[in-house]
Order: C-alpha cells, then structure tokens, then sequence
C-alpha cells in the first residue's frame, strides 16, 4: 500500500526533530506535502534537563522531506504565539491551497515534584503543551471548514493524558487537558467531517527521552546518571519488555488517523504504548 494520504496536507508542529520530523517524513513518504513549524529555541525552565531543537535540526527536516519528492513550507515560529503560528500556517496556505490533517505534536517536559514546581515550570507547561495545542487547532480549523474537505486533527498526548506520574504534574496536567479539548472539538467539529483524536506514546526514543536529565528522573540516587543506570525504569514503566518505542511507531499512527483508512474515527484516545497504561 503506498500514496495513502496522496493530495493531502498536514500541518505538524515542532516537526525540526524527534517525532516531529518522523511524522513529517511518513506523510511525505505517502504522498503528502507539509507546513512546518518549531520554536528552534531554548525555553529557560527546559534547558536544565535538554536542549530544545535547532535551526540547523529544522533545515535537515525540509532537506528530508524534499528528498521524498514532496514540498514544505518551513517556518520558524513559537506555537505559545497564535498571531505568529496563524501566520505560519497563512504562508503554507498560500503555497498549498488548503490542509487536511494537523498534527499538534510540539511540547515540552520537565520534572519535580507538583508542589515544588516553580510558577515558571506550570506556566511554560501549560502555555506549550496545552495552550500551544489549542493555538495550533485555532488556526486551522476555519480554513478547513471553508475548504468543505473534512480532515483530521490529531494531538500528541501521551500515557500521561490517562494516567497519572510522579514528578510530572504539570507534565500530566496539560496532556490530560488536550483530551477533554479532543472530546470537545470531535463533537464541534463532527458536522464538518473533520475528525479528532489524541495520541498516547509511552517513551519515545526522542533526544527528549535520550538525555542526562532525563535518565536522573529515573535513577534519582544515582549520582553519575547514564542510560545504563535508567534503563530499569525505562524498562518498569511498559507491559510489554521494551524501554521505549520508536518515532515511527506514532508517526504509523499518525499515517493512519490522519488517512482516509480512519475516515470514522474520531473522539478517540489512542495508545501506542507497550502497554503502559494496564501496567
């Protein structure tokens, strides 16, 4: 099976690495152009535990999917900056026509516990994970409802958006947020054929995932913290025996919910996580 969203448009958010760019990659490779968007700078309460993408990272990704043969709008916008993100997704517009499948799939994670999370923590959280979501939905829809072709929507939640985790909370606040946003707007937006849904990875094996800061969150009385000293928790947290899944084990997800092969799916929780939500 090949050209599975031939003709289509997605519009993905912090697609410059990561799951973003495999998602964009597996779109293309299906015959779908892209609008592309990622901050391409670092957010202060982020950097203690990973560095956040670069330009350099965002121009590989258009290099990629121009090798596919597909086109792409690239554009370097903050998706907490509606009337910037709005304007990003205008020139894609422009270039394309119309979009068909939005992936809002730019976020951030950082750790402590919920009641010593600093004001700047919950903030840069919200304003990043849920209210980005909505911005990137906001800006879309009218124009796929004036398009008359339906759509998919599709938001990046994860095991977090079911379940709660310790030294998460505002992590697990804005990814339980987007579902009840999901809920809402598939019922919005049902009237348009324009589908929504989120997805909910467990680990992904990310430079999110694949890094010091990270690997101490699951070795805390570690002092030197590798991957071989996290790799227990990595491993404690799935069902089935696996650390982490791969970015394109969403990004299939992503092909599929954003294809016409779910063209009766929508309001949907949908898990690609080893098994991490019955563990």
């Amino acid at each position: 099976m090949s050209g599975r969203v031939e003709g289509k448009v997605a519009f993905i958010t912090g697609a410059a690495r990561g799951q973003g760019r495999s998602h964009a990659l597996r779109l293309a490779g299906e015959g779908a152009d892209i609008i592309a968007v990622d901050i391409c700078e670092n957010i202060d309460t982020v950097t203690p535990f990973y560095p956040l993408a670069t330009d350099q990272e965002f121009q590989e990704t258009v290099a990629h999917v121009e090798a596919l043969g597909r086109r792409i709008v690239a554009v370097k916008v903050d998706v907490r900056d509606v009337a910037g993100l709005q304007k990003a997704f205008d020139t894609g517009i422009e270039e394309f026509g119309h979009v068909d499948i939005v992936v809002a799939n730019a976020g951030i994670i950082t750790f402590g516990q919920s009641w010593e999370l600093t004001a700047q923590q919950w903030q840069d959280m919200i304003d990043v994970n849920l209210t980005g979501v909505y911005n990137t939905a906001k800006v879309a829809i009218p124009s796929m409802i004036d398009a008359g072709r339906g759509g998919s929507i599709l938001f990046t939640s994860s095991i977090c958006g079911l379940k709660g985790m310790p030294g998460a909370g505002n992590y697990v606040a804005a990814k339980h947020g987007m579902v009840g946003l999901m809920r809402t707007m598939a019922k919005e937006l049902g009237q348009y054929s324009i589908r929504v849904n989120t997805i909910h990875p467990t680990n992904v094996d990310t430079p999110m995932l694949q890094n010091p800061g990270v690997y101490s969150v699951f070795s805390p009385d570690e002092p030197e913290p590798s991957l071989d000293v996290a790799m227990p928790g990595f491993m404690s947290l799935n069902t089935l025996p696996v650390p982490w899944v791969d970015p394109t084990d969403i990004s299939n997800a992503v092909l599929f919910l954003g294809s016409d092969e779910a063209r009766y799916v929508t309001g949907v929780t949908f898990p690609v996580d080893a098994g991490a939500y019955v563990k």
